[in-house]
């Protein structure tokens, strides 16, 4: 986290193509995503933003209007982007949980890597600043705390094999078919 402060956050589970999707922001922006949001998994996530934000995250019905405002706009960004739409998002976004080179990683990929594109991990981390930091890529990959929105499932092997995914393989197949990268499922 970037800084000590309380920061108080609205969240709301969002069914998907993909599967639930927990979606949490801050009066700053949307600051997280959260694949396959329901039973332990969403109580495991709402804990760690309580301890990662200085605060418990409230049901978006409870929260600061700007942090429900966030969440509806994220909501339908998606609803867009599920529908087919190559628009980027323009949710605002809250970075606290991420900072130093993870965080120029992720800042570049939601910037540079449009829809219907990859990239490899080390020209990621080329154009992050730090050419010998492909593992760093990965690793920081791993660590984006808002998937699909700052899209990790852009990220390809060297080799063109579409390599690990936080939210399972299925899914990112399902999001690179979506937008044209990978052939559509035949059933």
């Amino acid at each position: 986290m970037t800084d000590t402060l309380v920061r108080p956050a609205a969240w709301r589970p969002r069914e998907t193509p993909i599967g639930p999707l927990l979606l949490a922001a801050t009066t700053e922006g949307l600051v997280n995503v959260v694949f396959h949001a329901r039973g332990r998994t969403l109580d495991r996530a709402l804990a760690r933003l309580h301890a990662r934000l200085g605060a418990g995250p409230l049901p978006a019905a409870q929260a600061p209007a700007s942090a429900a405002g966030h969440l509806d706009a994220a909501a339908a960004a998606l609803d867009d982007y599920f529908a087919g739409s190559p628009a980027p998002f323009t949710v605002p976004l809250d970075w606290s949980l991420t900072e130093g080179f993870p965080a120029r990683v992720l800042r570049e990929l939601a910037t540079g890597v449009p829809y219907g594109t990859t990239v490899g991990y080390q020209d990621l981390a080329v154009r992050a600043g730090d050419a010998g930091a492909a593992r760093a890529v990965g690793a920081a990959m791993g660590a984006n705390p808002l998937p699909v929105v700052v899209p990790c499932h852009r990220v390809l092997e060297s080799s063109g094999a579409i390599g690990g995914f936080g939210g399972g393989l299925e899914t990112k197949r399902a999001l690179l078919a979506l937008e044209g990268v990978l052939p559509q499922p035949l059933f």
